[in-house]
Formats: C-alpha cells, sequence, structure tokens
C-alpha cells in the first residue's frame, strides 16, 4: 500500500502540471486535443468532444498536445485559436502554467499539512554535536568541545533551530579556512565560549572535525487557525523551495560529485514509499517537496522542458519572428530523446539499487 501510495502522489503531481497547461490554454480559448499521463504507446484512452485522455506506457512524466502539431487535424491552419498564432503572452502563460500549477499546488499541501496533522520540526535551538574526531590534531579536540555539546551561536549570531542551523554552522566553518570563529557552547546547562580555527582541507573548504546533527527531538506543530496555517506553510514554503534551488546550484557548480544523487522516478517511489511506511501524515511534505522539484526542473532552459520553450518565445520576443521552425523542431526532438534517455537510464539504476546483491550472485551462479 505505501508503494501504491507514493506512486498515487507522482501521478497527481504530473497531472497537476498537464492540468496547468491544460487549463491555461482552454481558459484562453486555445485548442487542445490531447492530454497524456506518460510517453509513448497508449494504455488506455477516452476520447473527449474535443481532447482525447490517455494514458502511456513509460511514466516519465506527461503532456499536454495541440493540433497545431497534428497533420490531420482538420482546423484551419490560420484559426486565431491555434496555439502557434496566438500573441507571445498568451503561448508563455500556457506554457508557464505546469510550473505555477506545481508551485501553488506545493503550498496548498503545506497549508492542508499546518492545518491538520502540523508541520513537523525540532523543538531546541542550537546545533548538536555528536561525535568529535579523536585525533589529536583535530582542531575540535585540541579546542576542547566535547561530544553532547549544543552550539548555540557563532561570532555572536544565533543559528536558530532545525536543518537551517546545522546547514548555517557547517557552511560558515566551510568558508571560514584559517579564521577564528567564536562559538557560543551550551553543555550541561553551563553556556560557554570557544574560538576554533578551522583548517583547510583539500578542497581548501574549512573544517573542525565533528559530527553536526539538529538539536532535540522531532515535534508537530499544529496551526490554531487558517491564517496560522497559510503563514506557517509560506515559512515552510520559502524554506524547502531554497534547499532545492540551492541543490540545483550545486549540481550545476559541481556536476562531477553531485550527479550521482540525482533520482529517477523509482527511487522518487522508494523514497515516498518508506515515508508513507513511517508515517502517512508526511507524505503532504513529501508531495509538497515533489511538486517544487517538479517546478524547479521545467522551469530550467533546456530543450523538451517548459524552460525550454520559453527560450524560444524570448527570442522570438527579441527578434520580432520566430526561429525556423525545423530548427526548434530539431532542437526540440534532440532534447527530448536526451530527456527519454536520462530517464530511461535512472529507472534501470534505480531499479538495480534496489535488486539484493545476494539475488545477483545466485543468478549468475
Amino acid at each position: 500500500m505505501s508503494i501504491l501510495a507514493a506512486i498515487a502522489v507522482l501521478a497527481i503531481l504530473i497531472v497537476v502540471h498537464e492540468l496547468g497547461h491544460f487549463m491555461a490554454a482552454r481558459l484562453q480559448g486555445i485548442y487542445a486535443n490531447r492530454f497524456s499521463l506518460g510517453f509513448g504507446p497508449i494504455l488506455w484512452k477516452y476520447q473527449g468532444p474535443e481532447t482525447e485522455y490517455a494514458i502511456r506506457a513509460f511514466p516519465l512524466g506527461g503532456f499536454v498536445g495541440f493540433p497545431d502539431d497534428d497533420p490531420d487535424s482538420d482546423i484551419p491552419p490560420d484559426d486565431p485559436n491555434l496555439l502557434r498564432n496566438r500573441p507571445v503572452l498568451d503561448r508563455a502563460i500556457v506554457i508557464s502554467a505546469g510550473v505555477i500549477a506545481n508551485l501553488i499546488f506545493a503550498y496548498f499541501l503545506l497549508v492542508t499539512q499546518a492545518g491538520t496533522v502540523g508541520i513537523p520540526g525540532f523543538n531546541e535551538a542550537g546545533v548538536l554535536i555528536p561525535q568529535v574526531a579523536a585525533e589529536s590534531s583535530a582542531i575540535a579536540q585540541k579546542a576542547g568541545i566535547k561530544p553532547g555539546d549544543v552550539v548555540l551561536a557563532i561570532d555572536g549570531q544565533d543559528l536558530g533551530t532545525g536543518l537551517e542551523a546545522t546547514e548555517a554552522l557547517k557552511k560558515t566553518i566551510q568558508k571560514s579556512p584559517n579564521q577564528p570563529l567564536e562559538l557560543t557552547v551550551q553543555r550541561n546547562q553551563q553556556s560557554l565560549s570557544i574560538t576554533v580555527k578551522p583548517e583547510p582541507g583539500q578542497d581548501g573548504k574549512g573544517r573542525i572535525g565533528v559530527q553536526l546533527a539538529p538539536n532535540g527531538t522531532i515535534v508537530r506543530k499544529r496551526a490554531s487557525n487558517i491564517l496560522e496555517a497559510f503563514s506557517t506553510a509560506a515559512e515552510e514554503f520559502e524554506r524547502v523551495a531554497l534547499l532545492i534551488v540551492q541543490g540545483f546550484g550545486q549540481l550545476i557548480s559541481n556536476f562531477g560529485e553531485t550527479a550521482g544523487q540525482v533520482s529517477g522516478p523509482v527511487e522518487i517511489v522508494r523514497i515516498g514509499a518508506n515515508v508513507a511506511r513511517s508515517n502517512l501524515a508526511d507524505l503532504f511534505q513529501f508531495a509538497a517537496l515533489i511538486s517544487i522539484n517538479l517546478a524547479v526542473i521545467n522551469i530550467l532552459p533546456l530543450p523538451a522542458l517548459d524552460g525550454g520553450q520559453l527560450a524560444f518565445l524570448l527570442i522570438e520576443g527579441v527578434r520580432g519572428k520566430p526561429l525556423p521552425l525545423e530548427i526548434q523542431q530539431n532542437i526540440m526532438q534532440t532534447g527530448l530523446v536526451l530527456l527519454l534517455g536520462l530517464g530511461i537510464f535512472l529507472i534501470v539504476r534505480d531499479t538495480a539499487n534496489l535488486i539484493p546483491t545476494s539475488w545477483v550472485q545466485n543468478l549468475l551462479q
């Protein structure tokens, strides 16, 4: 059941994205003749009065089709309600609507979570140091830091609570090699001031030889009214979105080390199933996280993604005329092949990671 719940979450988010495109077109009177979940061969379809609704074999996304691209369409090519005949702004609204739909949906998922089961968070300030490197040369060891210490502030700046506090302390240490840092540490109800000077590692980043973890235990705070639910959801949305954008920034700037962390639909379903198995209420936050991820990925200016089509519209707006159709089609088709190839690779890799090594060894014997 947990796997089915995770698959349902992923399918709903894809439907929300494509429904954004579809509704943006329909509300402007623009023709849309296909609405598909997945790519490739059709597994199931329903022909409505104006639109064909279908589920396809490869669950790597979905698409909304327009009669502009259908050679069998009987709509006159100069019809003003064809997408290609609309002004740049109208087309930009249709293309960007999927991203907007995912962001709005993510926010209201968090509103629902805040108003029902509550947003999880850590209940104590600071960053816990569960372990200190035992080497005599370790900076933390020489400075007198001990396991169980809680860092409350750095250079007089309070760290706050939760994962944000942990990340803030980590980044400050990494950015300060050979620079003294004053830590305000709580130990056995006493407040201590300890100065450390991070040493540069092989990558040039500062380190002091400790593990870091959020302080306290996870608690759920349920909003007392609808206004608080909207406010709490806005804060959580901002936090999650910032972490996702930072993650993509690290992927781009340090691709060699972070590329292995990219996950496909199989791994996403596995994570979602674990979330559903441990605490079904956390599916709200999981779905919001994936929905924002989908929005960020789709807005990237890459071929076959919404951002790539928006880039074509930007070029058209600057030039006063679109790029030749053949060039656009070649770029988009190349991008689609690469995107499908990446999706298939991730599915195969993540599926292989799910298979126990003992099974593989038994098959090879």
